[in-house]
C-alpha cells in the first residue's frame, strides 16, 4: 500500500498536514500559465505556483516532509524550497519560469532573497534543459498529427512561447515570460489558423536561433551553486532556531 507525503504511518507522531505546509509556510507565491505568458483569453485558468518552506525539525524525522504539495487550490501546485532550488539550479524551464513571473501574489522575507538569487541560477545549461523538454513536446505534437491530422495547437502555441524564451534568454542573458508583440501571432497558432507546416517551419527556425545563441550567450558555463547553497543552509539554520529554541551553531 502506498500513501501520500506526510500520511502518518503507524507508531509515529502526527507529522505536519501537506496541504498546511502551503498554508503556513510559503515563501513565495505567483501566477503562471497563459496569465503570465500574456496569452491569457477569456476561458483561461488561473495557474498558482509556489515555494515553502517545511520547518528544519521535520528533517529530523525518519519521514521527511514532501517535495512538493498540490492545493489547496484547484490548478495550485508548490515546491519544498530545497527541492525548487535543486530543480533550478539543472535549469528545468517551468521553475526558471516560475522564478521570473510578472505576477507575484506574495513574497516573506525568505522569498524576496530567493528572487534576488534568480541570477544565480541562470547558464548555459538553459540551452540543452530548454531543448530537450522542447523535444519531447514537439514529440508528443507530431505523434497527434500523425493520429488525428492535426496537433493540439494549445500546446503547440506553449511550445514556440517556449522556444522563443529560450532564444532569447541565450541571447541576453534575461529570462523574459510575457511574450509582448508576439501575443497575436501566437493565438493565431492556438486557433488552428496557421498551417502545421508553418508552425513546424517556425520551430525549427527558433530552434536553430537558440543553438547559433549558445556559444555567445553572455550567461556563464554553470550556476552559481555555492552561493544557493549558503543561502539554503543560512535559512534552514533560522528555521531551526525559531522551531527549536537551539542555541546558535558555530
Amino acid at each position: 500500500m502506498r500513501s501520500e507525503p506526510g500520511a502518518r504511518q503507524p507508531g509515529a507522531a502526527s507529522p505536519v498536514p501537506p496541504l498546511s505546509l502551503v498554508r503556513d509556510h510559503t515563501v513565495y507565491s505567483c501566477v503562471m500559465g497563459s496569465r503570465a505568458f500574456g496569452l491569457a483569453t477569456d476561458g483561461s485558468d488561473t495557474d498558482h505556483r509556489g515555494v515553502f518552506l517545511a520547518p528544519t525539525p521535520m528533517f529530523w524525522r525518519f519521514e521527511k516532509p514532501p517535495t512538493h504539495v498540490e492545493g489547496p487550490a484547484e490548478e495550485q501546485f508548490s515546491w519544498e524550497l530545497e527541492r525548487f532550488c535543486a530543480l533550478a539550479l539543472r535549469a528545468n524551464p517551468n521553475i526558471l519560469e516560475c522564478l521570473h513571473s510578472p505576477l507575484v501574489a506574495y513574497t516573506d522575507e525568505v522569498g524576496r532573497e530567493l528572487l534576488a538569487l534568480r541570477g544565480a541560477f541562470l547558464s548555459r545549461l538553459v540551452y540543452e534543459s530548454f531543448a530537450r523538454y522542447a523535444l519531447g513536446q514537439r514529440k508528443k505534437l507530431e505523434a497527434d498529427v500523425r493520429r488525428h491530422g492535426a496537433p493540439r495547437w494549445k500546446h503547440a502555441m506553449h511550445l514556440l512561447r517556449l522556444l522563443m524564451s529560450s532564444r532569447d534568454l541565450l541571447r541576453t542573458g534575461v529570462l523574459t515570460v510575457d511574450v509582448g508583440d508576439q501575443r497575436e501571432p501566437l493565438l493565431a497558432v492556438r486557433r488552428g489558423e496557421v498551417s502545421w507546416a508553418g508552425v513546424e517551419t517556425w520551430m525549427s527556425r527558433l530552434a536553430a536561433e537558440a543553438e547559433q545563441a549558445e556559444s555567445r550567450s553572455p550567461l556563464p558555463p554553470e550556476p552559481d551553486h555555492a552561493r544557493v547553497e549558503d543561502f539554503l543552509i543560512r535559512v534552514r539554520r533560522a528555521s531551526a532556531l525559531r522551531n527549536s529554541g537551539a542555541p546558535d551553531m558555530p
